[in-house]
């Protein structure tokens, strides 16, 4: 049996509405000024929460709705007033079932709504019996946007699988350095061996080519476990008065083969007087040519790589724009996390290490792109007597 409901307590307007037939003109206008007051209290009291407020009826029908739930539901320049809930989120009603038939007094659901923007919102209902309500039962309907308490828990759900994963991944990395730095040194005692053999000079061919092969996979394999030990372990910034300008041309220098092989064209269109910053040369050299190799391999032959420069009171920018195949939007958000690539070759820790090594320059990195039309890298860097630390990576990624 449910428990019984106590009876409301009646307020002094309850006893003044019991005899407004007795009232006179004077104490009538009173009462009306009065109610009209408390109205509009009430309708600013609900406009200013940030949950919306409905008012609805068994088949949906919609009373009464504060601005919050405008925000929520409505599309611009619509009235929720006289309109059904189940039109607005279809799908909705079959879930509500037990609450509109009383079977169930209080419901909470969760559901999503994709326009105006898609989102993710925290239903809750409850009956009332409003004394003078024609209609049936109502309902109360709480609404709250809990998209940003999603992200929250899904980030930091994801962040402790990667710390989680990066550990154990750095432990099997480090364990394979020992047995490819054995390899290495087998490798070259049997091609020292080989050459003092007897052998027919094409065996002898044979034998030293595919030598070589296991030996350029032994340092490809070496390399990647070098670059994973250093994504997450990284070395504190040796920072020195640096000019941005003089360390890119050196990567662009270094590459410089490669760039005339795919016959990728290089526009540059940097500031003359753009000011120094305070960095480390060889890791800003590792962030420069992490992005060019990413660009390089964007593109088709005869692409081209733009870089600008830019400043304003706080900062000194460089941009990275490329011509290549641009970057899924779904992809977009991935592109920090490591392992995640698009390349056969690749191990999907380039950015990963950008990203590190620009917030322990208490800079930022930022990528725009689009399918078939190419991709934009900025990196933001703070003037040398403006520059600000981040917050310290986490325990795992420093052990």
């Amino acid at each position: 049996m449910s428990a019984s409901i106590p009876s409301k307590k009646h307020s002094s307007l309850d006893r003044v509405l019991g005899r407004v037939d007795s009232l006179d003109t004077v104490n009538l206008t009173n009462l009306v000024q009065r109610l009209a007051r408390e109205r509009e209290l009430f309708e600013e009291i609900f406009n200013t929460l940030q949950e919306g407020v409905l008012v609805i009826r068994t088949d949906g029908q919609i009373d009464y709705a504060n601005v919050a739930a405008h925000g929520l539901i409505a599309l611009p320049g619509q009235e929720l007033q006289g309109m059904v809930l189940w039109r607005l989120v279809p799908g909705l009603r079959p879930s509500l079932e037990p609450s509109l038939d009383g079977t169930a007094p209080v419901m909470a659901r969760e559901f999503e709504l994709t326009y105006p923007e898609p989102r993710m919102v925290r239903l809750y209902m409850v009956p009332f019996h409003g004394e003078g309500r024609s209609g049936g039962p109502h309902f109360a309907v709480i609404l709250s946007d809990i998209t940003r308490d999603k992200q929250t828990t899904e980030e930091r759900i994801e962040s402790e699988r990667t710390s989680s994963i990066l550990l154990l991944a750095a432990s099997v990395a480090h364990e394979l350095g020992n047995p490819l730095n054995s390899l290495t040194i087998h490798l070259q005692l049997i091609e020292r061996k080989l050459k003092k053999l007897k052998a027919s000079s094409r065996e002898s061919a044979s034998l030293g080519d595919s030598i070589r092969i296991c030996q350029e996979e032994v340092t490809r394999l070496d390399g990647i476990v070098t670059h994973f030990l250093e994504a997450i372990r990284p070395r504190p910034p040796d920072l020195t008065e640096t000019d941005l300008m003089e360390i890119l041309g050196d990567v662009l220098h270094f590459q410089q083969r490669e760039l005339e092989d795919r016959g990728i064209e290089i526009d540059a269109t940097t500031a003359p007087d753009l000011p120094r910053v305070m960095a480390d040369r060889e890791q800003l050299k590792q962030v420069f040519f992490n992005i060019i190799k990413n660009a390089v391999q964007a593109m088709q032959p005869g692409g081209r790589l733009r870089i600008k420069s830019h400043t304003d009171d706080e900062h000194v920018y460089l941009l990275f724009g490329d011509t290549g195949s641009g970057i899924k939007q779904r992809d977009l958000v991935k592109l920090f996390q490591p392992f995640q690539t698009s390349k056969s070759d690749g191990n999907g820790l380039g950015l990963m290490i950008v990203q590190r090594i620009m917030r322990e320059h208490g800079g930022q990195v930022s990528i725009e792109s689009r399918e078939d039309v190419g991709t934009v890298v900025t990196l933001q860097f703070p003037r040398k007597e403006r520059r600000v630390r981040m917050l310290q990576a986490s325990p795992v990624l420093k052990s």
